[in-house]
């Protein structure tokens, strides 16, 4: 299966904070806010949604295909996602800009405070998949521009191309109406049940309604596992015991990666969500999104040491 992505690209910048964020927040002077926190360490990594996906894709034997605007800076990066097995043919360089960044800080409980330059992924919707060949299987509109994710989802549903929304951060950005449009159609809606309880918000929708118009749900729920709906089907998958626990970042984007990964191979529903979730594992083990690495033999070792596959993992080894 030929899956193209659509999303951020970005160098990561993450610290840490020693304390708690919520022990120094007070809730009567919020409107007038004002916190500075001295860091233990900063690290600059490889990030972005669509390339975190696809890294993990590829970590699995998949091929994934990223298209986004990056900037001048991005050369080392291209060289290592194609090192990786990631096509970035369709990574278009911005003149004289630099590579979208995210400044991420996590306390010690794994709370997260963030920040996002957009950079050269602001122009992202002067691309287009309209004349892209080969014309992807599946189109994945994850955090973006604006723009250029109600640009993508509209050309998926003038092309006929089957898409997954993954509106993610910006559904702070976007409206109801905006929202519900491009769900509307969509193959897959993938949120975490924060964002899930935003969307119903902004839009007016529960879950009930969400399904008229989307094909499957999946709701991330942290160390509480996720859930899948679709056609009247629940189906919960738990988490992976952690070995350790390092940063949460990048996490559900290791997730869909695994998750596609057995989407791409036709996998059951229940096995895609299995691989998503020690996917997901990996990436929580490691500090940064795209540090996490393994054969896909111990892959599939680890994997049934939690789960039964019958077998069927057995596709991944070849």
């Amino acid at each position: 299966m030929d899956i193209l992505l659509t999303g951020s690209v970005a160098y990561d910048y993450l610290m840490t904070f020693p304390g708690l964020f919520k022990e120094q927040i007070l809730p009567e002077r919020l409107e007038k806010i004002s916190l500075s926190f001295l860091v233990d360490s900063m690290s600059r990594q490889r990030g972005g949604v669509a390339p975190n996906i696809a890294y993990s894709m590829a970590l699995l034997g998949e091929r994934p295909r990223v298209m986004a605007t990056v900037g001048e800076d991005f050369e080392d990066y291209r060289a290592w996602l194609e090192k990786a097995g990631v096509d970035t043919s369709l990574m278009e360089v911005a003149p004289g800009l630099f590579t979208a960044s995210f400044f991420a800080t996590t306390d010690r409980s794994n709370a997260q405070l963030a920040s996002f330059y957009p950079g050269a992924m602001g122009v992202a919707a002067r691309q287009t998949l309209t004349g892209v060949r080969p014309r992807p299987d599946l189109v994945i509109v994850s955090p973006n521009a604006p723009d250029a994710m109600t640009k993508f989802a509209a050309e998926c549903r003038a092309l006929n191309i089957p898409y997954l929304y993954d509106p993610s951060q910006q559904i702070l950005r976007l409206e109801g109406p905006e929202l519900a449009r491009d769900m509307d159609g969509a193959q897959f809606l993938f949120i975490n049940d924060y964002e899930f309880g935003l969307i119903c918000k902004k839009t007016g929708w529960d879950l009930a309604e969400i399904l008229r118009h989307v094909r499957v749900v999946v709701v991330t729920r942290g160390k509480d596992g996720a859930d899948l709906y679709t056609d009247g089907e629940q189906v919960f998958i738990p988490t992976v015991p952690e070995r350790q626990i390092v940063d949460p970042t990048g996490v559900g984007d290791a997730f869909r990666g695994g998750f596609l990964a057995g989407y791409a191979r036709g996998f059951d529903w229940k096995l895609c969500g299995q691989i998503g979730a020690l996917a997901a594992v990996y990436c929580l083990e490691q500090k940064g999104t795209q540090n996490h690495s393994y054969t896909r033999a111990e892959f599939v070792a680890r994997f049934r040491e939690h789960f039964d596959d019958g077998g069927r993992l057995d596709a991944l080894l070849k």
